[in-house]
């Protein structure tokens, strides 16, 4: 046996008896904590600092590594980063994207959302796999009542909780949706395969990626409450932001009420749940999602343990 599938077969032996000693946490859902409970999770003895890369045109791009892992190692750096679009990246920021060395940037985002905020602005030599994921059609309902101009429309479109139900109901197909699923499973081969530091991204960078990151992360052991902040850190990168876009359609006058939007410009702990209580109903719970759902072999969970973490 060569010693590149020595390596190998002992990074998948490696793998396989991590997953079998991780506390049942590492891989299980429990239910959403209530009010005034105890945190549902030990506390991780090290936080950890999220590493934003600062543009112009995009807000929302992080380096994920630098997590902890359950077996005591830690998320390699400069390997996979997450972002929102990068269409309106500026001269700069393309030379900054340029010094990260990417080999590859997927772009989750769907042909409507393409056509109305234009492709990647990538370094020379570089171009974007397109690979969508469904949004349901938020995107187009959502242009539709900002252009409608009408409060009692926009109203009756984002109100009374719908908008949040609207979110729930994309989540949830992040796990019943085959052809989500194999996006997804398509982009996490990519990155096991190692050909270099890897950029996936969607529109705001906080729901397909942010779905893609916290099952990425959960895979590598890092523990199932640091994922989910580094899913809720896209509020914080992109609050201000989303808060100009308000401002501004107000001030415009084509919404009465922006704060519509809010429901739909965040990510939340309910959304977030909506997937992972479909993924236990579906597969079992996460590692039958990995396995069964994204059809992930023994052998990919290895090669993103071994390629990833240190």
């Amino acid at each position: 046996m060569s010693r590149a599938r020595i390596r190998l077969a002992t990074a998948v032996l490696a793998a396989a008896l991590a997953m079998a000693g991780l506390p049942a946490s590492a891989f299980a859902r429990t239910a959403p904590a209530t009010a005034g409970a105890p945190h549902r999770y030990p506390a991780h003895p090290q936080a950890e600092t999220i590493r934003q890369i600062p543009l112009q045109g995009a807000v929302n791009v992080r380096d994920l590594g630098g997590y902890r892992t359950w077996t005591g190692g830690k998320v390699r750096r400069g390997l996979v980063y997450r972002s929102d679009a990068l269409s309106r990246l500026t001269p700069a920021d393309v030379t900054t994207v340029a010094g990260l060395g990417l080999t590859e940037v997927v772009d989750f985002r769907i042909p409507a959302e393409l056509q109305y905020d234009g492709a990647d602005r990538l370094p020379a030599g570089l171009t974007a796999t397109s690979r969508p994921v469904s949004d349901l059609g938020l995107y187009a309902t959502l242009v539709g009542a900002i252009a409608s101009g009408d409060p009692v429309q926009q109203e009756r479109m984002l109100g009374g909780g719908r908008a949040e139900a609207y979110m729930r109901d994309i989540y949830r197909t992040f796990v019943t949706s085959p052809e989500n699923r194999a996006q997804f499973a398509a982009t996490l081969r990519e990155i096991a395969d190692g050909r270099g530091p890897l950029l996936y991204h969607c529109t705001s960078g906080k729901d397909r990626t942010g779905w893609l990151s916290y099952v990425l992360l959960r895979a590598l052991a890092v523990p199932e409450d640091t994922a989910e902040r580094d899913y809720l850190a896209s509020n914080t990168f992109r609050g201000a932001y989303d808060a100009q876009v308000r401002a501004g359609l107000k001030q415009s006058g084509r919404m009465l009420n922006p704060d519509l939007l809010i429901p739909l410009q965040e990510v939340r702990t309910d959304y977030l749940d909506s997937a992972t209580a479909r993924m236990e109903a579906d597969f079992g719970g996460f590692y039958g999602y990995l396995t069964d759902g994204l059809g992930l072999d023994l052998r990919t969970l290895a090669k993103l343990q071994a390629r990833l973490v240190g």
